[in-house]
């Protein structure tokens, strides 16, 4: 009899235990699966990066499921476990896996198609502002001076009697060579200075970094062994100096690539 009353009781605290047990799992497993979930989106371009892709299928290796709209942007909830795959006309792409992404927010991909899309994005516009025609304007009006020096030279001045003789500050500033070569000197600093403003002015990081898609130190280095020279940065259109950047982006990639295999 006391045998039975002491199984009894065991069988009462193992239910107990049991029932605390499943509460308590109850309670904290959705919380842990909550914490694992994270939210992946983006946009889907085809193989020109300008037009959007409708109706993409967006699938999850867990289950989750989404179409891109009609501007090709998606977003999905998916677990870091998980892998990504885009569908479109019953072709998938490669799987992605999700704890690979560097940017959940801002996962965008290009599909091997190409669409006629009522949207879709401009190709890259540089707008060059005024602001430095304006200060080379300003700076030529304040030097104007030494911007217009020639070489004095012998030259017919009008008395105001009306006779015509000789310039004479011209005949003295032939005579006054230091102060002519300085002045031609200070005359060739200036316009190398409105040169270099104008490389600088073209040639600007934001500008080719947008290009190249080099940031850091590969982009400091790439600003300096690849900058034109006036001649070309004054002469050249947009089309030509644009591809003359993203050419020489290629090259200077190549080589850093080489030098890496050298490692």
């Amino acid at each position: 009899m006391l045998l039975y009353f002491y199984r009894c009781k065991f069988l009462n605290h193992l239910r107990l235990f049991l029932k605390i047990t499943l509460l308590v799992s109850f309670f904290i497993s959705p919380a842990a699966y909550v914490t694992a979930q994270l939210v992946i989106s983006g946009t889907v371009y085809d193989s020109t990066k300008r037009n959007y892709v409708e109706d993409v299928i967006v699938q999850s290796t867990g289950g989750s499921i989404t179409t891109t709209d009609s501007m090709g942007r998606y977003k999905i909830t998916v677990t870091e476990k998980d892998s990504l795959s885009f569908i479109y006309q019953d072709k998938p792409t490669l799987k992605f896996v999700v704890k690979d992404i560097p940017d959940p927010s801002r996962f965008n991909i290009s599909l091997h198609v190409k669409v006629k899309s009522k949207y879709g994005t401009l190709q890259e516009v540089i707008v060059y502002s005024k602001t430095y025609r304006q200060d080379s304007i300003e700076n030529r009006q304040i030097y104007g001076d030494v911007f217009n020096f020639r070489n004095p030279t012998v030259r017919s001045s009008i008395n105001p009697d009306g006779a015509v003789g000789a310039d004479v500050n011209e005949l003295i500033n032939i005579f006054r060579f230091k102060r002519n070569k300085r002045i031609k000197a200070f005359q060739a600093r200036l316009e190398a200075q409105e040169q270099e403003q104008f490389i600088n002015y073209r040639f600007n990081k934001k500008f080719v970094g947008r290009i190249t898609q080099l940031a850091g130190a590969e982009l400091d280095t790439f600003m300096v062994r690849y900058r034109p020279n006036y001649e070309f940065a004054s002469m050249a259109d947009e089309i030509s100096f644009n591809r003359y950047v993203l050419n020489a982006s290629y090259a200077y990639k190549i080589e850093l690539l080489k030098q890496e295999a050298k490692k």
